[in-house]
């Protein structure tokens, strides 16, 4: 079957460059094989390439008609593997949980979460006004609904 056949090619492919990881793969009725990767060191075209041609140049167009397309994960796409947070450590996200959503740097990532800090304007405990307080949560990765790294223009 040729969806198999793709899987362990990709798979080879992967096993050649540890750096790389699958986000997604998706295979149609049409035999459109679409694949989407990232890295923790980011992917490059070449990276791209090297896939490609690792699935393609393993399969024969005369006996199986397909298109083969492979991408990296966008950086405005939300994460959805954990080396995904481990790579982003450092840098601003939103987080939207089953019930609340959050804007932090993401401090932390281990296999199980992430932990996530900020500032906030709090009323002062004694007296008037506010004072500015340093917040951390910690989110399980079973918790967190979606989560994407803020991009600055």
């Amino acid at each position: 079957m040729l969806k198999d056949k793709v899987k362990a090619l990709l798979s080879d492919a992967l096993a050649q460059d540890e750096s790389l990881f699958l986000i997604d793969f998706t295979m149609g009725a049409d035999n459109s094989i679409h694949v989407v990767l990232d890295g923790d060191n980011g992917v490059s075209v070449q990276d791209c390439v090297k896939v490609s041609r690792a699935i393609e140049h393993n399969l024969d167009r005369e006996e199986e008609d397909f298109s083969l397309t492979v991408t990296s994960s966008g950086a405005a796409s939300p994460m959805v593997d954990p080396r995904q947070y481990k790579k982003n450590i450092g840098r601003k996200i939103k987080v939207r949980t089953l019930e609340e959503e959050y804007e932090g740097t993401l401090a932390e990532a281990n296999d199980e979460g992430i932990e996530l800090e900020w500032k906030a304007r709090e009323p002062k405990p004694i007296g008037k006004g506010k004072t500015t307080v340093q917040k951390k949560k910690g989110i399980l990765f079973s918790e967190i609904k979606e989560a994407k790294v803020i991009l600055k223009y």
